[in-house]
């Protein structure tokens, strides 16, 4: 007999909301350059696990990339941007912290990247040219997730999966 025993769906669906989260304008996963439309799905599944909201540029292929991705049997929290660019400027001036995930010298080590305390925004790339140099003076800070394999970097959904647990304090 093992010591370790899994829960059951029962006992987990008790342990979660019993419905999704609506608007609680703390935390944004912002893929604002998306190149791939399957990690867009993979981010929304972890914007729900962690209650943050995702914001996506209006590309004719979002809706579908999110909506085929989407395994939850309900909607996550999604805020649709046309200009990134003005979107991010209008966050700043707002108030929000921006963070974006991006290989930069200035950039603290993803175990060091403290929780949100205030409205948060983090920012993804595109896959492989990362975050445009104009919108890089928008940033507050940069998280850099340490690699020792031979990849330059982590896919989007990765990446942002990881930087969304930590910013939301459940790593």
């Amino acid at each position: 007999m093992t010591a370790i025993r899994p829960r059951t769906p029962g006992e987990l669906r008790r342990s979660r909301r019993p419905r999704a989260h609506s608007c609680w304008d703390h935390l944004y996963a912002a893929p604002l350059w998306p190149l791939h439309g399957v990690n867009l799905g993979t981010l929304a599944r972890t914007c729900d696990a962690v209650g943050a909201c995702l914001t996506v540029p209006r590309f004719p292929w979002v809706p579908e990339a999110l909506a085929r991705g989407n395994t939850l049997r309900r909607p996550v929290c999604v805020h649709w941007t046309g200009d990134p660019l003005g979107w991010l400027a209008k966050q700043r001036a707002g108030g929000a912290r921006i963070v974006g995930v991006e290989l930069a010298d200035e950039a603290v080590r993803l175990a060091d990247l403290p929780a949100a305390r205030q409205r948060t925004v983090m920012v993804l790339g595109h896959e492989q040219q990362g975050i445009p140099p104009e919108a890089l003076d928008l940033l507050d800070t940069c998280v850099e997730i340490p690699m020792i394999g031979t990849g330059a970097s982590l896919n989007v959904a990765v990446a942002g999966s990881l930087a969304l647990y930590r910013l939301a304090g459940l790593l």
